[in-house]
């Protein structure tokens, strides 16, 4: 046995018995870095003591320091954002930080068809005709030189709150908050852009010897930010998940509960219920409930209206606004579905771009609001690097999504002499250049992705985290497993696996494609479990055939008419 492994043995047996733990869960913690009693407890127990000092970022002092500048002088201040969820939530906790302190405070999300992505100079006209004298833009800003400086030509001082890597040549704002910096020595560098907002109030409160208590308020809108913006959940994100999830379903503001009514997800009637709606609400709720709706007010419409909605106080008004919303919504998915067929129609009659390693299509007449979910939805399809491109306002612009550990950020950075402009992360990129252009791009960005991908990264990989029996799962097992939430990025939901399973009863398919059944394992005499297969109703005539199969599976509670079960949903079947 190597060395290593034996070190690695050592810490599963010492955590296993210092926490009173199965081996398994003890070794999924070492999968999370996590080696010490000590870590283990802050992991199972998060804390907001445990939130790193706010004026560690580079220029938080200096942004705190103007804000207050501002409110003592009575200064008109514009709060800034992206229309997408991260941008939308943060504008819309510093626009709440800073109404309870001043009065004169505006905000300002740009349209994504007649401005654009970032800052507008069209935003900051805005500003000057309505007596802005201070500009703080949230999850986006970091690229803006140009527009930085007509602000301050304009005599407009520029805050810069991001989370996106900076670009090379330094930023003229009067302070940039972006723990991405180079000079940035921040412990955490992977906070969402609401989280930013999240860490300025923080600062605020600090300066201004305020109660933390005060800042429960904002969670619920940093944890949406979390899921939709799909960053780590772990270090600060986990603590700030942990908590946003606790407000969201105890006391969530009145925006989120119009938006889960709206998705059938309502209150409970009973006083003293052990949470606020008929079911706990999840990471999974966030992503695929909640922040596609507020996504959807900037893809059909305005961004704005989706910060109206967050910052509104009265039920009455917010189901008006969710209504709305809820219709954008609908229209999206529409939208998303038709183009999605037509991208695959392009794709499945060109046999060079069947077998190519990155996709890259273009057609003017696509919705500009939904080619991102385009993306992501092609990459189900063929697994790769993908940018889907439109027309806007004469350039041609796009979103690109990647697959597992390929950066496709770098990739169209590789390109960017061929762009006016892009940004982004590891996996999710915008980007807009000239029509000449268009050509020269599609060929760099295929001849970047074929020099630096590998075959691997080709293909769609389940990670397996452990091996265990059925019996296993059951009991303290679970109730611990269940600690180990909310999962995401960084804190995956552990995939187990378990050999020579055999199915009770009928195996049978629901939902046209999805296999349901019952799972034993003969050999260990397990009690029979639950167990769905989404999309795998093509297994059933395998499944019948034979006698033992392997399955790869999460392990998740069900709930149906009010009752919860424990349910395995099962990734994969091999025979």
């Amino acid at each position: 046995m190597l060395q290593n492994d034996v070190a690695e043995k050592d810490i599963v047996e010492k955590l296993a018995t210092s926490l009173k733990i199965d081996h398994t869960l003890a070794r999924l913690l070492t999968q999370r870095g996590i080696n010490t009693y000590r870590e283990a407890h802050d992991f199972f127990r998060p804390s907001l003591d445990n939130l790193h000092d706010p004026f560690l970022l580079k220029d938080m002092d200096v942004a705190v320091e103007r804000i207050e500048q501002a409110v003592e002088r009575g200064e008109r201040i514009l709060i800034y954002g992206d229309y997408d969820v991260d941008g939308t939530t943060a504008v819309a906790l510093t626009y709440d930080l800073l109404k309870d302190f001043h009065s004169n405070v505006d905000y300002y999300i740009p349209d994504r068809y007649t401005e654009g992505y970032g800052v507008s100079f069209q935003s900051i006209d805005y500003a000057k005709e309505t007596g802005v004298k201070l500009i703080i833009s949230l999850d986006c800003g970091i690229k803006a030189y140009r527009q930085v400086d007509y602000a301050r030509e304009k005599g407009i001082d520029f805050i810069v709150i991001d989370h996106h890597r900076p670009g090379d040549q330094p930023l003229s704002a009067l302070a940039v908050v972006d723990p991405k910096q180079n000079d940035c020595s921040y412990p955490y560098r992977e906070l969402s852009g609401c989280g930013l907002g999240f860490k300025l109030a923080q600062a605020f409160y600090q300066k201004r010897r305020l109660p933390p208590e005060g800042l429960e308020k904002f969670l619920d809108l940093v944890v949406v930010s979390i899921a939709a913006d799909v960053v780590p959940i772990t270090g600060e994100n986990r603590i700030l998940a942990y908590y946003g999830l606790k407000r969201l379903n105890f006391n969530p503001r009145a925006g989120f509960e119009s938006i889960l009514f709206y998705s059938n997800v309502f209150r409970k009637a009973v006083p003293d219920a052990s949470t606020a709606f008929t079911r706990e609400i999840s990471i999974s709720d966030l992503m695929f409930l909640i922040g596609p709706r507020i996504n959807a007010a900037g893809r059909i419409q305005k961004g704005k209206k989706a910060v109206d909605l967050l910052v509104c106080k009265e039920m009455r008004e917010t189901h008006e606004l969710s209504i709305d919303i809820n219709e954008n919504n609908t229209e999206r998915r529409s939208l998303d579905t038709d183009i999605t067929k037509q991208a695959l129609a392009v794709i499945s009659n060109d046999p060079g771009m069947k077998t190519a390693k990155a996709t890259v299509l273009y057609d003017p007449n696509w919705h500009k609001g939904v080619i991102g979910i385009v993306a992501s939805r092609l990459i189900e399809t063929y697994y790769r690097p993908t940018v889907i491109l439109t027309e806007s306002n004469g350039l041609i612009t796009g979103s690109a999504r990647s697959v597992k550990d390929f950066d496709v950020y770098n990739a169209i950075d590789a390109c960017s002499d061929l762009l006016e402009h892009f940004g982004g992360h590891k996996y999710a990129a915008g980007l807009s250049l000239r029509p000449e252009n268009l050509k020269g791009f599609r060929q760099k960005f295929a001849q970047v992705v074929e020099e630096t991908i590998t075959d691997e990264m080709l293909v769609p990989q389940i990670e397996i985290h452990a091996e265990i029996k059925l019996h296993q799962i059951p009991g303290k097992f679970f109730r611990i497993l269940k600690q180990f939430a909310p999962f995401g990025p960084g804190n995956p939901n552990p995939v187990f696996i378990s050999r020579q399973c055999s199915t009770q009863g009928s195996v049978r398919v629901v939902g046209n494609k999805h296999l349901k059944f019952k799972v034993t394992q003969p050999e260990t005499g397990s009690a029979e479990l639950p167990a769905i297969a989404f999309q795998q109703g093509r297994q059933l005539p395998k499944i019948q055939a034979n006698k033992f199969f392997n399955i790869a599976y999460q392990i998740e509670e069900n709930e149906w008419n009010g009752k919860v079960s424990l349910q395995l949903n099962v990734k994969d079947i091999s025979f």
